[in-house]
């Protein structure tokens, strides 16, 4: 039984990986739905499990976007200040908030970011602007290799500020769901900054392992990181992101965006029946 329930967890994780890891999500996203509703394990325990999950996904495939040119390391860097401050104050109220409040927030969270890719615009990128007066922003500006064009596709970074708003509430969300925030993440440096997708989804998997790393030690105090749960699931994590990393430099930009707003309107439905006690048929 036990050679069986690790092989399960290992399985789940490598899935949940290679899929969060193509869309730069991490595998929390997944992992906490599958592991609650599926194999009916408690939800902080889930969390605990996936915020591991999370730092192994993350160190996997950084390396894998690095190489390709992928990440914006600068960006990056400024944005995780927002958001593991904002991964700090959920830790404080990661113990408050009751388990049926935490799956609707999930659900939101979910539907509203699926929205947000929907509506975005079909422009792949803005190119900078030699004129507009942005100071210090412009060393944010980048460009990545785009193998269906044969070349560079540069960008701009726009309305910081406002990415800056959604980061902490994104490291907030995390700590609060376990989910890696990639989630919001991605949504929000699609649509606030403007990024292009794949950018959006290699520079949120750089960011999600810190985040992560800034909650997961409170989790380890109250005890609700498994060793027998997340080690497996870290395990599969890692070998999963690996595979991710790679499918997402051959995925097309439309074909991403397309199976990311498919991905997480599936898991909002889930979670809205969670929420409501309505998914006791799962769990035979």
């Amino acid at each position: 039984m036990l050679t069986t329930s690790v092989l399960e967890l290992f399985g789940i994780s490598f899935g949940a990986s290679a899929l969060g890891g193509a869309l730069g999500m991490a595998s929390g996203i997944f992992i906490v739905p599958i592991l609650t509703i599926v194999m009916g394990m408690d939800v902080h325990t889930a969390i605990g499990a996936s915020l591991v999950s999370v730092i192994a996904c993350s160190c996997g495939s950084a390396s894998s976007f690095l190489k390709e040119r992928l990440t914006n390391v600068r960006l990056a860097i400024v944005l995780e200040t927002a958001t593991t401050l904002g991964a700090a104050s959920g830790v404080l109220l990661s113990g408050v908030v009751p388990v049926p409040v935490l799956y609707t927030i999930f659900a939101a969270v979910l539907l509203v970011s699926a929205w947000q890719m929907q509506m975005r615009r079909r422009v792949i990128a803005t190119p900078p602007s030699e004129g507009s007066p942005r100071g210090w922003m412009r060393r944010l500006d980048s460009a990545y290799p785009d193998r269906t064009i044969g070349g560079d596709v540069a960008y701009q970074i726009d309305r910081l500020p406002m990415g800056l708003a959604l980061m902490y509430g994104a490291g907030l969300l995390s700590a609060l769901l376990g989910i890696g925030s990639g989630v919001l993440k991605i949504p929000a440096m699609d649509t606030a900054l403007r990024l292009p997708i794949k950018v959006s989804s290699a520079t949120s998997n750089f960011m999600i392992g810190v985040t992560a790393a800034a909650s997961a030690g409170a989790y380890f105090m109250r005890g609700a990181i498994v060793s027998t749960i997340a080690g497996p699931v870290a395990l599969g994590s890692v070998v999963g992101s690996l595979l991710g990393a790679r499918l997402l430099v051959f995925i097309s930009p439309g074909k991403l965006r397309l199976v990311f707003v498919a991905v997480l309107l599936v898991l909002a439905i889930q979670m809205i029946l969670a929420a409501l006690n309505i998914h006791g048929g799962l769990e035979t």
